[in-house]
């Protein structure tokens, strides 16, 4: 088919092909010759279509698993009730003060199990003192074994576990079956047969105890976690580069794989809290002249029908921090494992 000539007066521009739609554009159509395309057609086709973008724009800078983590936990209700409420047991247990004014071993016998009354809302124990002092108090102890505990099997546990993976051989072996010796000691009656040898009434016999006990766990998670990341394809490129093992384990495996570690450690916090509670019930744990809710549950519990407010405050408030720690761990492992958004 002839090309139609240009009206006469009217020359058609030169193509530029660096200023689209100016000119003719001519595409091929596999006929074994040109199209022309019209100017109003080229100039249509360079419109956006709808709402299409124009042009790359600006890109969201991807976020990183903690990141991303810190972005759905404070969408979390669960991790926000949870965290103002060990803000508050970290304030009065760093400083009871602010809220009880009293002397947690000051006690008047004449006022043994009396209820509540002005200035003593949670009333008085067998021994005369006051039951909310003693509550207030009890909160440094409980929460300073708990933490003290998490950090010393947290650290333990992961280091022995971390390398244990990294490395295997016979190390991995001999972990792995220490290990199973250790979880095969019940936790009460160790605490019972190891603590009820020691005559020191400060926190730390407890807190040795409860890291002896408590490091297989967290070993075993955070060696499954290490054996896990080692594998990733940036790991070995990293070793096809000629990286170190010291490098590696540093800079690649145990950023990566200390989440599983952080969520057992967070939800174990409040186990040990508890534990300690009942070694202290028992008798074994902490002693007097410590301020402890498990002590004061123990010299509560023959006077339970007769002032049974004794037992509810301690009990109310050491369930509250096992709750609320718990809750934790729950709202972090759900932030810090895709699967399970």
């Amino acid at each position: 088919m002839p090309e139609p000539e240009p009206e006469p007066g009217r020359r058609r521009p030169a193509y530029d092909p660096l200023q689209p739609g100016k000119g003719e554009a001519i595409a091929p159509t596999g006929q074994g010759g040109p199209m022309d395309l019209a100017l109003d057609e080229a100039e249509s086709l360079e419109k956006p279509l709808g709402d299409a973008p124009t042009g790359p724009g600006p890109q969201e800078k991807a976020r990183s698993l903690w990141s991303d983590a810190w972005h759905q936990l404070r969408r979390n209700p669960v991790f926000i009730i949870s965290s103002l409420m060990i803000l508050f047991l970290l304030i009065i247990a760093i400083w009871p003060q602010l809220i009880a004014s009293g002397d947690p071993l000051q006690c008047d016998l004449s006022k043994s199990q009396q209820g509540s009354s002005p200035g003593h809302p949670f009333g008085y124990d067998t021994q005369g003192c006051d039951v909310y002092t003693r509550t207030v108090y009890g909160a440094r102890a409980s929460i300073t074994v708990g933490v003290c505990a998490t950090l010393g099997a947290a650290l333990l546990g992961s280091v022995l576990g971390g390398l244990a993976g990294f490395f295997g051989g016979w190390g991995d072996s001999l972990l792995s079956r220490v290990a199973d010796i250790f979880f095969g000691i019940p936790v009460v009656l160790g605490g019972l047969v190891f603590l009820s040898v020691v005559t020191s009434t400060t926190v730390w016999p407890v807190v040795g105890f409860i890291v002896l006990l408590g490091w297989p766990q967290i070993a075993r998670i955070g060696r499954g976690s290490v054996i896990t990341a080692k594998q990733n394809d940036y790991v070995q490129a990293a070793r096809a580069l000629g990286a170190g093992n010291g490098r590696m384990l540093l800079r690649h495996v145990a950023p990566n794989a200390v989440a599983p570690v952080i969520v057992v450690a967070t939800i174990a916090l409040g186990t040990y809290i508890a534990l300690e509670a009942t070694l202290s019930f028992l008798g074994v744990g902490l002693r007097p002249p410590t301020v402890s809710w498990g002590i004061d549950i123990s010299n509560a519990a023959p006077q339970i029908r007769n002032a049974p407010h004794m037992l509810l405050w301690p009990a109310g408030a050491l369930s509250l921090t096992v709750l609320a720690f718990i809750m934790l761990g729950d709202a972090v492992r759900d932030a810090l494992d895709p699967k399970l958004r």
